[in-house]
């Protein structure tokens, strides 16, 4: 038995150890990879749908702005497309949005009067976390 030609169980074991390492190595850029990704797509949806519910609030007319939308939020998983109906689709099950319109007044105004300026903010985000943000001042 001296000479045989077999590999013994230890060789054998650490073969798959050496493998499985290797193998690790290999699949470890190909999974931040698919993170890297994910999170993208999380960012460019967030992005549109900021910019949507921004285009909503802006073509609504400028003396229902605030009463509309000031303090409006759509909780996690219940954002709505603009003709009110709840996306149902996976990708938006963690993500919620909210806006804020103030009346502001810009420097060459006296700040008497009726203020003619709403800034509008509005954030999305995604399980929890601010993802994206916009802001824009809108005039009467």
């Amino acid at each position: 038995m001296k000479n045989a030609k077999a590999f013994t169980l230890a060789e054998a074991m650490m073969a798959t150890i050496v493998l499985g390492i290797a193998a690790a190595g290999v699949l470890l850029p190909f999974s931040t990879g698919a993170a890297v990704r994910a999170e993208g797509v999380r960012r460019t949806l967030s992005a549109k749908l900021a910019s949507d519910l921004m285009q909503e609030i802006v073509n609504t007319p400028f003396g229902q702005i605030v009463a509309g939308y000031n303090a409006a939020s759509e909780a996690e998983g219940m954002v709505k497309d603009t003709n009110g109906v709840v996306f149902t689709d996976s990708n938006y099950t963690m993500i919620s949005r909210d806006s804020m319109c103030d009346y502001v007044y810009v420097p060459q105004e006296s700040g008497a009067g009726v203020a003619k300026f709403i800034l509008v903010k509005v954030r999305v985000y995604y399980s929890g976390k601010e993802i994206a943000i916009i802001y824009r001042l809108v005039s009467e």
